[in-house]
């Protein structure tokens, strides 16, 4: 199977730098996968799971909390707001958000209300990648 080149910084680090066979990625409209020789893209990322499936068949999840990707035929780059690899999240503490997001929703004015949402969303996510992986 063709690969291409995958970049998938974020604003500390570059997390990875591969070839892989296959990118899946959630864009601003849903999930959608990314194979070599794909048309030019540029999307906008939500929260969510990116899959990437390597050259040797491994497959690898990473959370992230949105950002932007970009596609062309040579090179896909992602460029995270914040990106974790599933075995770098820490269960207890993924769980540990997930609390203190639900305690400031109970407690929230309608100014809080939105930020505590999305605390909420990216811990949740955190979370779910985390077990995935560990299944």
């Amino acid at each position: 199977m063709a690969t291409f080149q995958l970049e998938l910084v974020t604003p500390e680090r570059v997390l990875l730098s591969e070839q892989v066979r296959s990118v899946r990625a959630p864009g601003i409209e849903g999930s959608f996968g990314v194979l070599a020789n794909h048309a030019p893209l540029m999307t906008a990322l939500m929260v969510g799971l990116i899959k990437v499936e390597y050259e040797n068949g491994d497959i690898e999840h990473v959370a992230t909390s949105g950002g932007f990707m970009e596609v062309n035929r040579e090179k896909t780059t992602i460029l995270a707001d914040t990106a974790e690899r599933a075995e770098d999240i820490d269960i207890s503490r993924a769980e540990e958000s997930i609390s203190r997001a639900r305690q400031h929703l109970a407690g929230s004015t309608a100014v809080d209300y939105d930020e505590a949402s999305a605390s909420l969303e990216r811990a949740t996510n955190r979370l779910k990648v985390a077990q995935m992986e560990r299944q």
